[in-house]
C-alpha cells in the first residue's frame, strides 16, 4: 500500500447553496480549494443525501444527511429535532469511515469541535490517524458551558495533536478548558477582486452591512443607530445597504420602512452570494458591523481585504485587533446610541484615511498563508 498523502476535512459548514446562505461554508470551500493546491484533500460534510462528489482530480466530498438547520440550532428535547440529531451523528461518523476506509488519509482536520471533532477522535483512533481541531465560538461559549458537553470537549481538545481557535480570546478560553496550548487560526475567504478603488475621501459616503438577521449580529441595533441620526447627518449619508435574513427578518423590515417613510436612502436585501457581497463592499466606503457577540466575523476580514473601514461594536476581539492597527471606528459600548455615534464619527472622517492599518490587517488574514500553516503542521510537522 502506497505512503497515506491525503488531508481530510471533517466539517458541519461546507456549502451545498450559493446563495450567500452559508458565510462560513464559504469559508470552508475556498480553504479546501486553497489546500488541494499542497495536497490531496478530502471532505466529509453535510448534504442532502449520503453522495461522493468528485469535484476535482485531487479533491473529493463525502456527503452524509443533514437537516439543513445547524445542530447547535436544533434542541434535543423536541421529538422531531432529537431524531434529525441522532441521524446527522451516525451518518457523519459513518460518512468519516467510508472516507478514512482506504488507509490513504494521513492526518484529519475537524471543523469545528462538537461533532466533528469527536467524530475524528473516535474513527481516528480505530484508524489510527492523528487529528487536529480548530474550535469556533458555539463549541465554546455555547455547547462548552453544559458540563457533560464540556468534558467531550475537553478530550476533543486533549487528544488532538494541535488545537485552534479563530478568535484570540477563543484561543485562551479555548486553553482554559484542556490546558494544553490552543493557537489562533482566523477564518477568512478568498476573494476574487483585485486593486479595489479606494474609499471616498470625503462624505457623502456609503455604508454596507451584510450579515444573518439575528440578535446576535445586531441587526436591530443598526437600524435603531439610524432613527437616531439627524436630519443633517443624513445629508452626509449616500446609501445604507442591507443585505441578509434570518429570524429578525420581520423586525428588519418594519424597522427599515419607517426609515423608507422619511425617505432616508435606504436599500434592504436578502442573502446574496459572495461575488454580489464583494462587489456590495467596494460599492461601500464604510462596513458596519453592529453585533453585540462576536469572535472575529468573516465580514471583517472580507473588509481589510476590499480596503473598506469598519465601523463595530466593542465586542470580541475587535477591541484588541483595532485598537492596536488603525482600520475603522469603534464604538464606545455596544448599544444604538453608541452605534450612532460612531457613524457621526465617520461621516466626518477620511474613509481613506485607514489605509496603512487595513492592509496590515490583510496580509493577517491571508488565505494562501493559512493553508500552507495548515498543510505544514499537518504533515511535515509530525
Amino acid at each position: 500500500m502506497s505512503t497515506p498523502d491525503t488531508l481530510l476535512l471533517v466539517t458541519t459548514s461546507f456549502p451545498r447553496w450559493a446563495n450567500g446562505r452559508e458565510a462560513a461554508g464559504s469559508f470552508v470551500s475556498d480553504l479546501v480549494m486553497e489546500l488541494a493546491r499542497h495536497v490531496r484533500v478530502r471532505v466529509v460534510a453535510p448534504g442532502d443525501k449520503a453522495l461522493l462528489e468528485e469535484i476535482a482530480p485531487r479533491l473529493s466530498v463525502y456527503r452524509y444527511p443533514a437537516p439543513q438547520r445547524r445542530l447547535v440550532n436544533l434542541h434535543p428535547w423536541n421529538p422531531r429535532d432529537a431524531w434529525h440529531i441522532l441521524r446527522t451523528l451516525r451518518a457523519g461518523k459513518a460518512a468519516l469511515r467510508r472516507a478514512t476506509s482506504d488507509g490513504q488519509v494521513r492526518h484529519t482536520l475537524a471543523l469545528w469541535a462538537l461533532p466533528t471533532g469527536q467524530w475524528a477522535r473516535v474513527v481516528g483512533r480505530k484508524a489510527g490517524i492523528p487529528y487536529s481541531v480548530w474550535m469556533l465560538g458555539s463549541d465554546v461559549w455555547s455547547l462548552g458551558r453544559l458540563p457533560l458537553v464540556r468534558g467531550v470537549l475537553r478530550n476533543v481538545m486533549r487528544d488532538a495533536r494541535r488545537r485552534y481557535a479563530d478568535g484570540l480570546q477563543l484561543a485562551r478560553d479555548s486553553e482554559a478548558i484542556c490546558g494544553l496550548p490552543v493557537d489562533f487560526l482566523p477564518t477568512t475567504r478568498s476573494l476574487d477582486t483585485r486593486e479595489p478603488p479606494p474609499p471616498a475621501a470625503a462624505a457623502p459616503y456609503k455604508f454596507v452591512f451584510i450579515g444573518r438577521w439575528h440578535r446576535n449580529k445586531g441587526i436591530d441595533l443598526l437600524l435603531d443607530a439610524l432613527t437616531l441620526l439627524a436630519d443633517a447627518d443624513w445629508e452626509c449619508i449616500a446609501e445604507v445597504a442591507i443585505y441578509g435574513g434570518g429570524p429578525l427578518q420581520r423586525t428588519v423590515y418594519a424597522k427599515a420602512q419607517s426609515l423608507l417613510d422619511a425617505q432616508r436612502p435606504l436599500t434592504i436585501g436578502g442573502f446574496i452570494p459572495k461575488a454580489m457581497a464583494e462587489r456590495a463592499i467596494v460599492n461601500a466606503d464604510w462596513v458596519l458591523i453592529p453585533s453585540r457577540i462576536e469572535s472575529i466575523p468573516v465580514i471583517f476580514s472580507d473588509a481589510m481585504k476590499l480596503g473598506r473601514p469598519v465601523i463595530a461594536m466593542p465586542v470580541g476581539d475587535l477591541p484588541r485587533l483595532m485598537q492596536n492597527v488603525s482600520c475603522g471606528i469603534l464604538a464606545s459600548e455596544p448599544t444604538d446610541k453608541a452605534l450612532a455615534e460612531a457613524v457621526k464619527r465617520a461621516l466626518h472622517s477620511a474613509a481613506n484615511e485607514f489605509s496603512i492599518g487595513i492592509d496590515a490587517q490583510a496580509r493577517r488574514f491571508d488565505l494562501a498563508t493559512i493553508a500552507a500553516d495548515i498543510t505544514r503542521e499537518a504533515f511535515i510537522g509530525e
